[in-house]
């Protein structure tokens, strides 16, 4: 069976891929989120002499949302150039799943588009439930989409 993403968030990750910063690597992303609300926020990467501070095209995205007040995603889709679709790398699956595992992904070039289910990308994720409160502490965890758990 063939899945194509909605092609108004190809359009727009592609859009947002042409303004990536990537003088490194020349590996321009684009990405393009959908909220649970129909929202579309985008993000490409920023890359940094120090590599170790580059910004995801995914983390860019999710920021965005995060900062509308946006915690819950249905699809996101990942615009690269080249011949083979990319899934988001290891961090930003991670970052994807702190905000529930039900997202559709894909991986789109000119010519392929690719579709995963972010728990077939990230199987296990290190979540929330596995952190303790701090002994002695004196309550639980304030939950992730509590604005009072900073």
């Amino acid at each position: 069976m063939k899945f194509h993403p909605p092609e108004r968030l190809v359009t727009l990750a592609r859009e947002v891929r042409a303004r990536a910063y990537a003088p490194y690597s020349r590996f321009r992303v684009g990405a393009a989120l959908e909220a649970e609300t129909g929202e579309v926020f985008t993000g490409c990467n920023v890359e940094n002499a120090s590599y170790g501070l580059t910004m995801c095209a995914e983390q860019a995205a999710v920021a965005s949302a995060v900062a509308r007040g946006r915690r819950r995603f249905r699809r996101l889709v990942v615009a690269v150039g080249g011949e083979r679709a990319v899934a988001p790398c290891g961090r930003c699956r991670q970052l994807l799943a702190e905000f529930g595992t039900g997202l559709e992904v894909y991986g789109v070039t000119r010519t392929e588009q690719v579709r995963w289910l972010l728990p077939d990308l990230i199987p296990d994720p290190f979540a929330g439930d596995l952190l303790n409160p701090v002994p002695g502490g004196g309550g639980a965890a304030a939950s992730p989409g509590d604005p009072d758990s900073q």
